[in-house]
């Protein structure tokens, strides 16, 4: 097993202001088989194996509404926040910056308008900044018009301490999408995680691959509980196998960005036979990016969205898509009000997380979508499907 990290200029790695690359320079092995770098410090052996397990477990639900699935589900009693009445439901939304989470909020408020017990929706968006999510939770609270809160944190330790003080006013909360350092939340609702999603995606990549290939691993931004467990789980398969990680790279998630890195690394090695991703925003940016250089795209992973669902179709990639499905968004809504009415819900409600492989692949082609939608939404039965999410009838 051989690796190596090559470091770009310092305008390739700037993630996002003030966040920078975490690679070691060239020939910085660091301790014995961390040649794709330091772990994560959001690497917890435990909850690695546990999702890992769980990418094998049935879930409970009803088989048609994977959003109401819930696998290994501990229920917890809510019966102290049992409250009669029409209700508003407040949502504190870390950001409406990207596809991915402009599918899922059109979905919640979709799923919002088929509960006639839900008098208001009132949301907040951080546009991505933690002291704007922290401010919102706050005026939500002082407003004391909220009969149960939702949040989707922007970052994990940054928003813990606000979501603490959400519990602290005897408010239940929900929170889901990305965790925080708490377990005060009624109920914490996401997919199986990270661990799942970057291990389905490097052992697909370390299958394909041949002995000594050269993989570019390219990450959005670090501090994100969802990224860095999907990164850190690569990196576990990585470094049992026999695969060369030449580089470990943040895009901030922009496709330009993206282009340029794959650019300088087949400039520098000549050639590149997989790319893993944490996400697939910029999946189809990465596959022009071989096709501009004249060169045939490599195993590659990306995610649900239909651009590369259809880029992956055309031009017959050799990809796999593990997903974050979108239908999560719906679960917090029915979360609030089952809580409202004094229903038990899990503490921790894990969603099945699907997998699209070229077996599948045709059944989450959806012609009549826009090419940013993810098809994991869940919302193909809702009421102004496929208009309100962009697409044509």
């Amino acid at each position: 097993m051989r690796y190596r990290l090559a470091v770009l200029g310092a305008a390739v790695l700037v993630a996002a202001a003030g966040c920078t690359s975490t690679a070691p320079e060239e020939g910085d092995d660091g301790p014995a088989g961390s040649g794709t770098g330091q772990q994560s410090s959001f690497f917890v052996q435990a909850d690695y194996d546990r999702q890992i397990a769980q990418r094998d477990t049935a879930p409970t639900g009803p088989a048609d509404q994977p959003w109401m699935q819930a696998i290994n589900p501990q229920l917890v009693d809510t019966a102290k926040h049992k409250k009669s009445g029409r209700h508003t439901i407040c949502f504190s939304n870390a950001a409406v910056n990207n596809p991915w989470r402009v599918v899922g909020w059109t979905t919640m408020q979709a799923e919002a308008k088929l509960h006639p017990e839900i008098a208001t929706l009132t949301a907040v968006d951080a546009e991505g900044k933690d002291d704007k999510q922290i401010s919102d939770i706050d005026g939500l609270l002082a407003s004391k018009k909220c009969s149960a809160l939702i949040v989707s944190p922007n970052t994990t330790a940054a928003l813990t301490p606000a979501v603490e003080k959400a519990c602290q006013a005897n408010l239940p909360v929900i929170v889901f999408d990305r965790g925080v350092n708490t377990t005060c939340p009624v109920t914490f609702i996401h997919p199986i995680g990270g661990y799942a999603f970057g291990a389905t995606a490097a052992e697909f990549l370390t299958s394909k691959v041949k002995k000594d290939g050269k993989i570019l691993a390219l990450r959005i931004l670090p501090g994100v509980d969802v990224l860095e467990t999907r990164w850190s789980a690569a990196k576990v398969i990585f470094d049992k196998s026999d695969v060369d990680v030449v580089g470990v790279e943040f895009t901030d998630g922009d496709a330009a960005k993206v282009k340029t890195i794959v650019n300088d690394y087949l400039e520098r090695y000549g050639s590149i036979d997989g790319v893993w991703m944490d996400a697939g925003a910029t999946s189809v940016a990465a596959a022009e990016a071989f096709e501009d250089a004249g060169q045939q795209v490599p195993a590659i992973t990306g995610e649900d969205q239909q651009d590369f669902l259809r880029l992956w179709q055309d031009k017959k990639l050799t990809a796999v898509a593990p997903t974050y499905p979108t239908y999560q968004w719906r679960t917090p809504i029915i979360a609030a009000l089952d809580i409202l009415a004094g229903k038990q819900v899990p503490k921790e409600w894990v969603l099945p997380q699907p997998t699209i492989t070229q077996d599948n692949l045709s059944r989450y082609l959806l012609p009549q979508l826009p090419p940013l939608h993810y098809a994991l939404c869940g919302c193909e039965q809702m009421p102004g499907f496929p208009q309100n999410w962009g697409g044509n009838q």
